[in-house]
């Protein structure tokens, strides 16, 4: 789905959008914010925690996914994931990323968003179509 500005914004697109003003970047000063809701309806958030040594640093749908999975929800009990980057066009999940929320979460709902409100929506299986999981182990 292209992007659209929504008149009335969806409440994990929000909530991805709160989250992301948690971000700590102190260096690329890019702002990500994730939120993950399970099938239980519960939402789970995560932003972007850089480290000087860039390599260490999680990105907010990571953070998201591994509280989620620390707090008990079992892996693919996930319905969809807000992504709200700090950047005018909308931003998807980097590549470890897309392979963590395959992993954890299947073929989900993505929902990327921009501060100003525009909204797309994409399946993981569209971001993600050649997988790797563990039909090749």
């Amino acid at each position: 789905m292209k992007a659209r500005m929504q008149a009335s914004l969806d409440p994990l697109a929000v909530t991805a959008l709160a989250v992301r003003e948690h971000a700590h970047a102190p260096y690329s000063k890019f702002l990500v914010g994730a939120a993950l809701e399970d099938s239980d309806g519960r939402v789970h958030t995560g932003c972007n925690v850089e480290n000087a040594t860039y390599g260490l640093t999680v990105c907010a749908e990571r953070v998201a996914v591994f509280k989620a999975i620390s707090e008990g929800v079992k892996s693919r009990h996930f319905r969809r994931m807000a992504i709200a980057a700090d950047a005018p066009s909308m931003t998807p999940p980097c590549g470890a990323c897309r392979q963590i929320l395959w992993e954890f979460c299947g073929d989900i709902e993505i929902l990327l968003v921009n501060p100003g409100g525009e909204t797309e929506t994409i399946r993981m299986r569209d971001l993600f179509p050649r997988p790797f999981d563990d039909s090749f182990l």
